[in-house]
């Protein structure tokens, strides 16, 4: 058969040998349903979640790839679309926000501003959340997650307090409008470490300037260092 295709028999029992071998193609639906087994919250990655997991197992593959490989093992959610979302009218969001684009502070302690930063890593991405002091600049508290749930920023409050205490009775706490910020669970935490909550209106991002300023000093600052 080797003579009449014209092919050498080292070559054809090289390309038998080759074609016997499941490719990294039909390999990748498995890695991926590896990863979403690996515990129950992750039937929640997406695409880019998934990538970044299989990166982390050493598996490389471009987001098409992943894409093509998820969707053939219909591992794809569907985009969830809000119904009938309340959102605060423009007076109700001015009464909340206490600040009013004024970060400065006779003493410490007095107004406080936070915010949710994203930071990539060579192995993922990480989530800081830091507690700034209107009164001279210090970071009061930090925590740093692979995630953004809300117990991010409850830890931060909860390092917050451990250090000051009954100091922080009538600060003002000052954020965004973030999920984490307006839970249930957060505004307790606020409550219970006697502090004021004042929340930015939505889409406006200087309502929370000063915080929004060290963030974009702080990834222009590590882009600079050396990998």
């Amino acid at each position: 058969m080797c003579r009449v295709l014209k092919v050498s028999e080292s070559g054809y029992y090289r390309r038998n040998k080759r074609d016997s071998k499941p490719r990294a193609r039909q390999l990748l639906p498995v890695e991926i349903n590896n990863i979403l087994s690996e515990h129950p919250d992750n039937d929640n990655y997406g695409i880019d979640r998934i990538q970044t997991a299989l990166a982390q197992h050493g598996v490389k593959a471009s987001r098409r790839t992943v894409y093509r490989a998820m969707e053939e093992g219909e591992l794809l959610h569907k985009r969830r679309r809000p119904h009938g979302l309340t959102k605060a009218d423009t007076e109700t969001q001015d009464r909340e926000n206490l600040i009013k684009r004024d970060f400065t502070a006779s003493a410490p302690l007095r107004k406080l501003l936070t915010d949710i930063t994203e930071v990539p890593c060579s192995d993922g991405k990480l989530y800081v959340s830091p507690i700034l002091d209107c009164f001279n600049g210090e970071f009061v508290a930090l925590e740093m997650r692979d995630n953004m749930k809300k117990e991010l920023c409850i830890d931060t409050v909860e390092q917050l307090r451990e250090r000051f205490g009954k100091a922080l009775n009538g600060a003002v706490f000052h954020s965004d409008r973030g999920c984490q910020y307006t839970s249930c669970d957060f505004r307790v935490k606020i409550s219970t470490c006697g502090m004021c909550q004042s929340l930015s209106g939505t889409a406006h991002c200087f309502d929370n300037a000063r915080m929004e300023s060290f963030f974009a000093t702080l990834k222009g600052t590590s882009k600079k260092l050396p990998s």
